[in-house]
């Protein structure tokens, strides 16, 4: 089937691309002639682009919850029985922590063997802590109203589902779209069936919103780019070239070869193939730095460029859009050891287990958000006697690195559905009954 972008115009991919260029050249060019700290650009980034790209951010945000509750239970009661469920489920949970692990333990190989950290300056540590101290206490200040220990086990699960999605609580959401799915996939009466129709209504309805709001997607990638050049330029990417290349170096490693292995060897097909039907939605993930954004282009990559089963599609993206996320337990890892070699904190072999077993949990639990790791960075820090004020040194090249690593996260997600989809019996004939359409060009 030939893609629309394609039979009628410029590919979206093409447009983004053209949009992310545009606005970094423009970015680097308004930052080179007034700097960061120009009234004129303040004034551009303030009114302009930021509320530009804000207003494509919360638009998709506002379709996400709806989106992701109709995705699951109609993935799930899509299974047929509880075997299948239970089937696609661990096989989806192991490779989940398969790769999470094998992330983990390459970042703190190379966190160890490149060591970012040691003979930084001080004085630039003290400079830079100083600059970022207010909006790294405001990570800190959400991380202490957060849940921990059995309590944040405990939240997972919802007393009030309305009152969860009001907060934007995507676990405790999930959860509640898990039984749910089960029930009506245990449920075989009439009206149990017209209502995972309406779901399933639902589903559709929000993908064809989503798809229109996706045509706007490459002016949002030029004001996304604009302001992170325009601002910050290449001095911050600079001053900390070490530690945003050893953190590139690790995404780079799972990327190039970790991803590509399990494509081969668990799913039989061609990683170029894989990386050139998947293109849309990982530079849809890079530009927005979320992957709870990139969920409906993730699903629609999956059904139409993959050829996924969308029983199989929808349960594994939906759940791996939060518990899926290697980039983020990545870049964790590199930071946490980072930081803690700046302010001299020598960590033992156990230290560092714990560490890669938070990473992970971190990983599986961290919001599909902008910046959505760096509490759990901070609560690390806390735990290993490293100042939590220090995730202000990394804060200037944050954003950058959260666009690489949810690219990372967006491609686990596809990687892990193919994986997933290749053990079901008669995978390549299940079809869609409304196959998702491609959004038009702009």
């Amino acid at each position: 089937m030939i893609d629309e972008t394609q039979a009628k115009g410029l590919g979206l991919q093409w447009q983004m691309l053209i949009g992310f260029l545009v606005g970094l050249g423009a970015g680097l060019v308004a930052n080179a002639a007034g700097g960061g700290d120009a009234r004129w650009v303040e004034v551009v980034t303030t009114y302009v682009t930021g509320p530009i790209g804000q207003i494509f951010l919360r638009l998709l945000f506002m379709l996400v919850i709806p989106l992701l509750f109709s995705a699951l239970v109609v993935g799930i009661a899509e299974m047929g029985d509880v075997a299948a469920l239970k089937r696609v489920g661990l096989r989806t949970l192991f490779f989940t922590v398969l790769v999470s692990s094998l992330g983990v333990v390459i970042a703190l190989a190379y966190a160890n063997l490149l060591q970012p950290g040691v003979g930084f300056d001080r004085a630039l540590v003290a400079e830079q802590i100083e600059g970022a101290r207010e909006r790294a206490g405001a990570i800190l200040s959400s991380q202490a109203e957060r849940p921990s220990g059995v309590e944040a086990v405990l939240a997972i699960i919802p007393s009030n589902v309305i009152t969860a999605m009001s907060e934007n609580d995507i676990l405790a959401v999930m959860f509640f779209a898990l039984i749910f799915g089960i029930g009506l996939l245990i449920t075989n009466t009439e009206p149990a069936e017209r209502l995972q129709r309406g779901i399933e209504g639902l589903f559709h309805v929000s993908m064809r919103l989503i798809s229109l709001i996706i045509r706007f997607a490459p002016i949002a990638v030029a004001c996304f780019m604009f302001n992170l050049a325009a601002v910050f330029g290449w001095d911050l990417l600079l001053r900390l070239a070490i530690y945003v290349g050893v953190v590139l170096l690790a995404l780079g490693t799972h990327m190039f070869v970790v991803y590509p292995i399990l494509l081969k060897l668990f799913a039989g097909v061609s990683p170029l193939w894989f990386f050139r039907q998947s293109q849309e939605a990982m530079l849809m993930a890079f530009s927005t730095a979320s992957s709870n954004a990139t969920l409906p282009t993730a699903l629609r990559v999956a059904e139409t460029k993959l050829n996924l089963p969308p029983r199989v599609s929808r349960f594994v993206l939906t759940i791996g859009a939060t518990a899926n996320q290697n980039g983020t337990a990545i870049f964790e890892g590199v930071t946490v050891l980072f930081l803690a070699q700046i302010f001299g904190v020598e960590l033992s072999l156990s230290q560092q287990a714990v560490i890669l077993m938070i990473c992970i949990l971190g990983g599986i639990g961290t919001a599909g958000v902008p910046a959505g790791s760096l509490p759990v960075v901070a609560l690390i820090l806390g735990m290993i006697g490293v100042p939590p004020e220090g995730i202000g040194l990394v804060l200037g090249v944050d954003r950058f690195l959260d666009m690489c690593r949810t690219t990372l996260n967006v491609t686990g997600d596809l990687t892990l559905a193919t994986v997933v989809a290749k053990g079901e019996p008669n995978a390549a004939e299940a079809e869609d009954p409304e196959p998702l359409a491609p959004p038009q060009p702009v």
